[in-house]
């Protein structure tokens, strides 16, 4: 019963972060191709541009700072497996809890390996979008003069 329950743990964290990190790939390479084409002197109203522009941004921003906490959470509910496993046992054997504390530890090396690859997407994606909305003012400035 434990192990499975040790699996659902271990295999349901580590997938919600390979989901989000799939999705946090899939939005930057979404908005990146979607740079690459994109007219600002088409859009009328700096808004509109910037809106457009801005799309799934914030998705990418909220998979970079909660990655980390559902990392966390595999790693407390490991520990938590990995204590009581012992307890029932009766046992303490250092090798049996250095083994369970170290794998339980992996979901949160996970969950900031996803993070910090979506802060990057996110930061380099947010630059874009200063520079496209700095071109449409330049293109707006000399349509003005």
């Amino acid at each position: 019963m434990i192990e499975h329950l040790k699996e659902i743990v271990d295999y349901g964290v580590i997938g919600v972060l390979v989901i989000m990190s799939f999705l946090a790939v899939w939005l930057t390479l979404e908005r990146w191709f979607f740079f690459k084409k994109v007219k600002v002197e088409k859009f009328k109203k700096k808004e509109e541009l910037e809106i457009e522009l801005t799309k799934h941004l914030s998705l990418i921003a909220t998979i970079a700072s909660s990655a980390p906490y559902v990392g966390l959470l595999g790693t407390v509910l490991g520990i938590m497996l990995t204590f009581y496993t012992l307890g029932e046992a009766g046992l303490v054997e250092t090798k049996k809890i250095m083994v369970g504390l170290a794998l339980a530890l992996k979901a949160t090396a996970v969950g900031l390996v996803v993070a910090i690859l979506a802060t990057w997407f996110y930061n380099y994606l947010i630059r874009k979008v200063e520079v496209l909305l700095a071109d449409w003012d330049i293109e707006n400035e000399s349509k003005a003069v």
